[in-house]
This record gives structure tokens, sequence and C-alpha cells, in this order.
């Protein structure tokens, strides 16, 4: 069974059990309690259920594990024959949940 959720601007296909690594939610503390009420298409055992624009009464329940740094990502921009030169790094944030389970 997975299903394909919104979490906060993005969609993500999610499993039970399964580790995800989100946007950096603020307002949720480590071992907090989290639920994503849209969902935008579950698959149980073969049966898909597409919403319009979300499935009625379906939420997934996760559980956040922690706030981390992502990796480093340059972005190096260069003109020929001008001598330009830019080296700019960047880090996203990041809040690690497990999905718990997927209420259909």
């Amino acid at each position: 069974m997975y299903a394909i959720v919104e979490i906060l601007g993005q969609q993500f296909k999610v499993e039970a059990g399964k580790k995800l690594f989100i946007h950096r939610m603020e307002e949720a503390e480590r071992g907090a309690k989290v639920e994503f009420e849209k969902v935008l298409l579950i698959d149980k055992d073969g049966k898909v259920t597409v919403g319009t624009p979300v499935v009625k009464g379906a939420k997934v329940v996760a559980e956040v594990v922690s706030h981390l740094k992502g990796d480093k990502v340059l972005v190096f921009h260069k003109k020929r024959r001008k001598g330009h030169r830019k080296l700019n790094g960047h880090r996203q944030y990041l809040t690690e949940v497990v999905i718990n389970e997927i209420v259909a």
C-alpha cells in the first residue's frame, strides 16, 4: 500500500515504515506526530483511488525523527573571456520523518 501526498508544496510517494526527508518543519518537535491530509492518490493492493483533488477521509500519519542540514550544493557561474567567475554554495534545512501509517 502506498500513497501520493502533498507535503509543504511538494508531492511524495510514501509507504508505511519508510523514511522521508522534507523541507524543514519548524513547528514540529522531535518525536512529535504529524498528519498530512492532502492525499492525492492511494493504491491499496492494486485498487487505485484518485482524489479530486484530494481523497476524502484519507491521511498519512508520520513521526518527526530529526532536523538536519542537507549536502552542500555548489553553483558556479562563469562568463568566458571576461574574467567573471562566481561560486555560490547552499545547504537546505531538512526534516527527517518516518511514515507510521496510511489511513484510507
